[in-house]
């Protein structure tokens, strides 16, 4: 009989700073914004409930992709890394479906609260996240996965959480989260690379199996790089204050995780069997970093 800590680990708990990161730096840019002027009213609660909507989606993807990974041989015994709750036989593949369905609907009905309370552009930005959630293994599958993670993660959890604060759509803020949103999609290329023999075996097509593993260190490299370059651009557009250029404290261990994916190579991917976990901590340094400048600039 599972535990509630199954039923909690069954939703990969440790994969939210993926979700949780758009959402902080977003409300934290509202704040900045609000304390600028540049906004007038903004809901804090809506904010909040747009949090735990991200988590929620993000826990309905987790589960359903790891049901049809089960099913369609993605996930086996040989796999590297975390070892899914299916594989371990903790709980009948049905289950995991019709949990991840049910986290799904209970998303719905805190979008359409918030669709509700505030205008139609939401739907559209909820939608994409609904699809995400639901049909993300069919884009990873052919090799769309990472571009689906950074418009739905990168992009539309940031905007959507910025809109149901403040009834506007903040453009800005696309190039604000974009950051983010590249170290977010780091993480899932960090996982590709590793797991690309057994995805081999599965007869499916990840964006590192494209690029091999020399092209694949060489984008984990680029999309890192690119991140901090797009603070310094954000910063000389005055989308973001200078003080922004906080984020840069944690580019340490982005040269570090970079390291430890130039050491991999095609029979020894084991080395980067972590790589995953560690570029999400970077995400999550590098959001609280941006998050702590967006809050304090107002009053530099």
């Amino acid at each position: 009989m599972p535990t509630f800590k199954d039923w909690f680990l069954a939703t990969r708990p440790w994969s939210f700073p993926a979700s949780a990161a758009p959402v902080l730096v977003a409300f934290s840019y509202v704040f900045y914004l609000k304390k600028t002027a540049t906004v007038a009213d903004v809901n804090w609660t809506y904010g909040v409930l747009a949090f735990f909507g991200a988590i929620i989606l993000h826990a309905a993807g987790n589960l359903i992709g790891d049901y049809w990974d089960y099913k369609n041989g993605v996930d086996r015994s040989d796999k590297t890394g975390f070892t899914p709750v299916l594989v371990a036989g903790i709980f009948k593949p049905k289950t995991i479906l019709y949990y991840g369905y049910a986290m799904l609907f209970l998303g719905i009905v805190l979008g359409m609260y918030l669709l509700i309370n505030t205008g139609l552009p939401l739907l559209f930005i909820g939608l994409v996240g609904v699809v995400s959630a639901a049909l993300y293994y069919k884009f990873k599958y052919v090799a769309l996965g990472d571009v689906v993670i950074f418009i739905s993660f990168g992009l539309g959890i940031a905007l959507g959480t910025a809109y149901v604060m403040t009834e506007l759509l903040i453009w800005a803020i696309l190039l604000v989260i974009a950051p983010t949103g590249l170290l977010i999609m780091a993480i899932l290329h960090a996982n590709n690379t590793r797991d690309m023999q057994q995805d081999k075996k599965a007869e499916i097509r990840t964006q590192a199996m494209i690029f091999g593993v020399k092209g694949s260190q060489r984008l984990y490299k680029t999309i890192l790089l690119v991140t901090y370059v797009l603070i310094i651009v954000a910063v000389l557009l005055r989308f973001l204050h200078p003080l922004a250029l906080l984020t840069f404290v944690s580019f340490p261990f982005a040269v570090k995780n970079i390291k430890l994916m130039k050491s991999a190579t095609i029979q020894n991917l084991a080395k980067i069997q972590f790589l995953d976990a560690q570029t999400a901590k970077l995400v999550m340094i590098f959001s609280i970093l941006l998050s702590i400048a967006n809050f304090v600039a107002p009053f530099i």
